[in-house]
């Protein structure tokens, strides 16, 4: 089996990576060849498999990626929501046409030889806008409130569509916003709540721009994977043509997230998260959703996050050796 991945240099393509190696028949068959790509070369990995690393964008590279003719694709390529939305056409060039172009190429391959690839791609919960319920269920109308949460939803449609023409066999996981991302902050507007925890935890001041009363959507960097991971290697015929999937995920606000913190770091931790409202980024997060009744997903084999302690214990395992600051 061979598998691409897109978006391999960022943080969920370096642990999904790291997945594969660790249990190369994972998918149901032994991988027997990785491609990682990004616009930035990813690191190639120490292992007895056959890996490709890339360097490129999808709107010039796409055919060369899918010339290899992989049978797993999984599409984590894209711009963060904070820069789509400040960046109008740039958010439009990379996360609505880099994947229009990827599935022009899958369907361009196709005419040597028959070709249908299974395609993950990484969606979001910012294709629903406001205003929603309390819960929001499997029906739910999709309509974003962001440039980001627009093109993401484009390309559910898009992957919706191909599929069913038999292009692709697509599945589109509508991930919650992941924490805690190790590294530094990036230019997401989620991005405060990894930094919340993920700087005290280490000794270091964070700032929250927003309410403590802020109720948001959340699941681990390790229960991404296994959404990915899952989407890959079930039976897709019982999706049927609706290929997006909104997966189990905690529903927190910021203040119960601090609580968590103050669990396993203590006070001393939470004494360095520093109030600083900013109204653009709540006037985003405002407007996403704030809890899902996955069970569509959950009946498929889904599996989340077990409690926002066990996000940060997980976070501390596999970023932080074990050790927090004391």
């Amino acid at each position: 089996m061979q598998v691409l991945i897109i978006g391999a240099a960022g943080m969920i393509g370096r642990k999904l990576t790291a997945a594969l190696i660790a249990r190369p028949d994972i998918l149901g068959r032994e991988i027997t060849r990785m491609t990682l790509a990004d616009v930035v070369e990813p690191p190639c990995p120490a292992t007895s498999l056959r890996v490709t690393t890339r360097a490129c964008d999808l709107g010039d590279g796409a055919a060369d990626l899918v010339a290899q003719r992989p049978d797993v694709i999984f599409h984590l390529a894209a711009i963060v929501s904070g820069e789509a939305e400040a960046d109008f056409a740039k958010g439009y060039r990379i996360n609505m046409d880099g994947t229009r172009v990827l599935l022009e190429a899958i369907r361009a391959e196709a005419v040597q030889a028959p070709y249908c690839p299974r395609l993950i791609f990484s969606s979001s919960i910012a294709v629903f806008g406001a205003p929603f319920p309390e819960v929001i269920g499997d029906e739910f109308l999709s309509a974003p409130l962001t440039s980001y949460g627009t093109q993401k939803a484009i390309c559910e449609l898009l992957i919706n569509d191909c599929s069913r023409r038999g292009i692709v066999d697509g599945v589109s996981i509508r991930l919650p916003t992941v924490v805690i991302r190790p590294g530094k902050p990036n230019a997401a507007a989620s991005g405060f709540f990894s930094n919340i925890l993920r700087e005290p935890l280490v000794g270091q001041e964070a700032v929250l721009p927003v309410s403590r009363e802020v109720r948001h959507w959340f699941c681990s960097p390790r229960a991404a994977v296994g959404y990915l991971l899952h989407a890959a290697a079930m039976e897709t015929a019982v999706l049927g043509a609706r290929r997006a999937l909104s997966v189990p995920g905690l529903s927190a606000t910021v203040g119960e997230e601090i609580e968590a913190l103050r669990r396993i770091a203590g006070d001393k931790a939470v004494r360095l998260i520093r109030e600083a409202p900013d109204a653009t980024i709540d006037r985003i997060v405002s407007g996403w959703p704030q809890a899902f009744d996955a069970r569509r997903a959950a009946a498929l084999g889904f599996v989340g996050d077990a409690s926002f302690d066990a996000i940060i214990r997980a976070h501390i395992d596999d970023e932080l050796d074990g050790i927090i600051a004391s």
